[in-house]
């Protein structure tokens, strides 16, 4: 269909910008549900439209549609060319000195091609897992589901820049919920929506999930029978799964270079980290090192370039604690004078690009998990995020996990419920104590991260080993 569109339509375009470039996007979402061994109604969208983006001057214009006519993008194409005309003289920002993209190319997800169930055959898998979950009258309610995106994507310019990339995401979830004697405890596969990766039905064999669900309405099982998590300092084994929110939240967040300039203060929030602090600031221990990773094209960002056309690396924001660079795409890279990656991302056609973070990982360590438990004398280790709070500088923070176990003289021991544990940023990763070998790193995803003005809600991956951190303040729930 893009392609159609293109050369129907967009190869007429005609602008008197210095610059223009429409950026096309087609997306289709399927769900699939089984709860309580009911299957709910196939749930179905489709969004289809493009951005146009015109420079002149130094100014710049943007405008979306819908109408994907030849005569719908030239009128799309004449708003976003007046506006850029009309704030040239007025603009902070001279987009004459931003770099115009110059490469080609195109991505594919890993097994794009490769063929997926049918609708019937989704649902006999998901109700396989709903009924195995099924261990008696106090799991009160499980639920098994699949969603499965197709997202296609065509950028071109007015210089004959042309990326194609083709996207497919699939977010399996699993959870099982289990009540008696006035508590109610939920476990689940990797979070409550799921986990989102790209690729094929290889995705289920990654996450376990063909037979998870007797194992995940047993753990919500041994929850409920659980002690309530104790209060006080300990050392905290954080599992990947809960490590992807850890990274989210305190590190992927407040180095977003767009909210270090302030422009997210009133809605999103600030950050601690200022643009002085690039180059020398310890942010973690030694053993910290963190990646801009968009090569990892099982995780749920990867790409070839980013959505203003700049193309994706691999490139180090943290190297043995040390602040090297923020996520910062050509725009805030201009306004800022730091160096950045391409990160400019929409989270559909209707949204112009902001920063955003892509694939965000904590390299591997030395340690096997093993190792990691022996290490600790008074410890916990949690998994699975089931609550986040921060404040708007991304420092001071408190989450919760679905399910703890406690850690006495190197030996994992009892397990407890409504761990919870609470840290400030610019001091927490400084106690990062132990990081796991590469049989610990685990690969998550979410479709949920939330920011800008107008609102976007966009993909984002996180890869990490477990991590120990010493001397952690850790409570319960009530």
């Amino acid at each position: 269909m893009i392609e159609e569109l293109w050369t129907s339509a967009a190869r007429a375009l005609r602008s008197d910008a210095d610059f223009w470039s429409v950026r096309f996007v087609d997306e289709r979402k399927d769900e699939h549900v089984v709860r309580n061994d009911v299957a709910l109604p196939l749930s179905t969208a489709r969004e289809r439209g493009a951005m146009v983006t015109a420079w002149a001057g130094a100014g710049a214009g943007y405008a979306a549609t819908a109408d994907l006519s030849a005569s719908g993008l030239q009128r799309a194409l004449d708003i976003a060319t007046a506006r850029a005309q009309a704030s040239a003289a007025h603009t902070l920002i001279d987009h004459r000195e931003i770099a115009r993209p110059t490469q080609s190319g195109s991505y594919v997800s890993p097994n794009a091609q490769g063929a997926l169930p049918s609708r019937r055959e989704w649902l006999e898998r998901l109700a396989h897992e709903c009924a195995a979950a099924n261990l008696g009258e106090r799991i009160v309610e499980r639920v098994a589901g699949m969603q499965v995106t197709h997202c296609d994507q065509l950028y071109v310019t007015s210089d004959g820049v042309r990326i194609d990339q083709q996207l497919r995401f699939l977010m399996p979830s699993l959870s099982a919920v289990a009540h008696g004697d006035g508590d109610t405890q939920e476990r689940t596969l990797a979070g409550h929506y799921g986990t989102l990766a790209q690729g094929g039905m290889e995705i289920l064999a990654r996450y376990g999930f063909d037979g998870a669900g007797a194992r995940v309405a047993d753990e919500a099982l041994q929850l409920l029978a659980a002690p309530n998590c104790p209060s006080g300092r300990r050392d905290l084994l954080l599992m990947p799964d809960q490590m992807m929110l850890q990274i989210h939240e305190s590190i992927g967040h407040p180095l977003e270079l767009d909210r270090i300039l302030g422009d997210e203060r009133n809605f999103a929030g600030w950050s601690f980290v200022k643009p002085e602090m690039f180059g020398h600031y310890q942010y973690g221990s030694e053993l910290l090192n963190v990646t801009f990773d968009p090569d990892v094209r099982e995780e749920a960002a990867a790409y070839a370039f980013d959505d203003d056309g700049s193309a994706a690396s691999r490139q180090y924001l943290i190297r043995a604690g040390v602040l090297e660079r923020p996520l910062g795409g050509a725009l805030s890279q201009q306004r800022a004078g730091l160096p950045g990656v391409a990160n400019s991302r929409a989270s559909n056609w209707n949204r112009p690009p902001i920063d955003r973070m892509a694939n965000l990982n904590i390299e591997p360590g030395e340690s096997s998990l093993d190792v990691l438990i022996a290490g600790i004398e008074h410890g916990i280790l949690m998994k699975t995020n089931t609550s986040w709070s921060i404040d708007d500088h991304r420092n001071k923070f408190q989450f919760g996990c679905e399910f703890g176990q406690l850690i006495e003289n190197g030996k994992l021991t009892q397990v407890v419920k409504r761990p919870n544990y609470r840290g400030v940023s610019s001091s927490f990763w400084r106690s990062l104590a132990a990081v796991g070998d590469a049989s610990t790193r685990e690969i998550y995803g979410t479709p949920m991260c939330g920011k800008g003005e107008p609102a976007q809600v966009i993909r984002v991956g996180h890869a990490s080993p477990a991590c120990v951190f010493s001397n952690v303040e850790v409570f319960g729930g009530a």
